[in-house]
């Protein structure tokens, strides 16, 4: 079985408690573990997967918590790095239109710096890539990049999401937009939502998305549809894998657990590059992967 190396944020999630009012309201929040990298790496190890973080937290009672987090879901986060720098912390509620109040204060996780140790572990193994805050600058964003040349060089299997956060970018579209496509053009796997594929590829055509999304780099690419399934696109061959139907509640995470339960799956792979050749178990694959993010979402958190 191969090691999945999952690099990205790992980070405190306040969720007010009184939702349907907007975060100048809100007195109660409940303390979670979040950041989508740390997500798919627990869902790996869930399964029975040999899942890895890589990130940054602070040196502080918040670190401690999100490293205990790990740990219960026999995550290896020996390559995680605690900076003097307060762990990153968000702050979220839903207003009464839908619209989510965001506020974000970025701390540890923009100081990941390189650890060359790490380049030789990630050869011809599986390297996820979540870019949620990953392009916003500091050491993480240098470090990202270069982690990104080992793994080619290492012949690794390389995944990418690029976890879309608007809140974060707002009027700088163009610079998230420009960064994720240097690594759609080396990662062996994309996994996007509809809304993604549509601000990436600037096409809102899905197919036309798909494309050009391919011509950019990518050979496999999912796009996730929630209870419609997801659509898979790779060389000749396009189709969208239905999903079990369940009663959501809360759709927070649903993506993590699809990628990582497809991972997990590509992980068992004698060779991971081949799965393009293999459609029908590529379907079985996903239809399982969907399961996991179906599940995912009659829970809250």
């Amino acid at each position: 079985m191969k090691q999945v190396f999952c690099i990205g944020e790992l980070l405190i999630d306040f969720v007010a408690e009184n939702q349907g009012s907007d975060l100048s309201k809100a007195r109660v929040f409940t303390k979670k573990a979040g950041g989508a990298p740390a997500n798919v790496a627990c869902a790996i190890s869930k399964l029975g997967g040999n899942g890895n973080f890589i990130g940054s937290v602070g040196d502080d009672a918040f670190g401690d918590y999100l490293c205990h987090v790990l740990d219960e879901h026999g995550v290896n986060y020996s390559l995680a790095q605690r900076s003097p720098t307060f762990t990153t912390l968000a702050f979220v509620s839903l207003a009464e239109d839908g619209e989510r109040d965001f506020v974000f204060s970025r701390g540890a996780d923009r100081e990941l710096s390189y650890n060359e140790r790490i380049s030789p572990l990630m050869q011809e193994q599986i390297v996820h890539f979540g870019a949620a805050t990953c392009f916003l600058g500091g050491p993480l964003e240098a470090t990202y990049f270069k982690y990104l040349e080992d793994a080619l060089q290492g012949e690794a299997f390389i995944s990418f999401d690029p976890n879309y956060r608007p809140d974060l970018w707002k009027e700088h579209t163009e610079d998230f937009i420009a960064k994720s496509r240097q690594f759609i053009a080396k990662a062996h796997l994309c996994k996007f939502s509809q809304e993604e594929a549509q601000l990436l590829s600037g096409e809102s055509d899905l197919d036309a998305a798909l494309d050009t999304l391919h011509a950019i780099g990518s050979p496999l690419i999912t796009i996730t549809l929630g209870n419609e399934g997801t659509l898979v696109s790779m060389p000749g061959q396009r189709f969208i894998v239905p999903s079990i139907r369940v009663e959501p509640v809360d759709t927070t995470g649903a993506g993590d657990a699809f990628i990582g339960c497809l991972l997990y799956q590509i992980s068992r792979e004698a060779v991971p590059h081949a799965i393009t050749n293999q459609p029908d178990h590529l379907k079985n694959m996903i239809a399982i992967a969907n399961k996991a993010g179906a599940i995912t979402t009659t829970g809250f958190g």
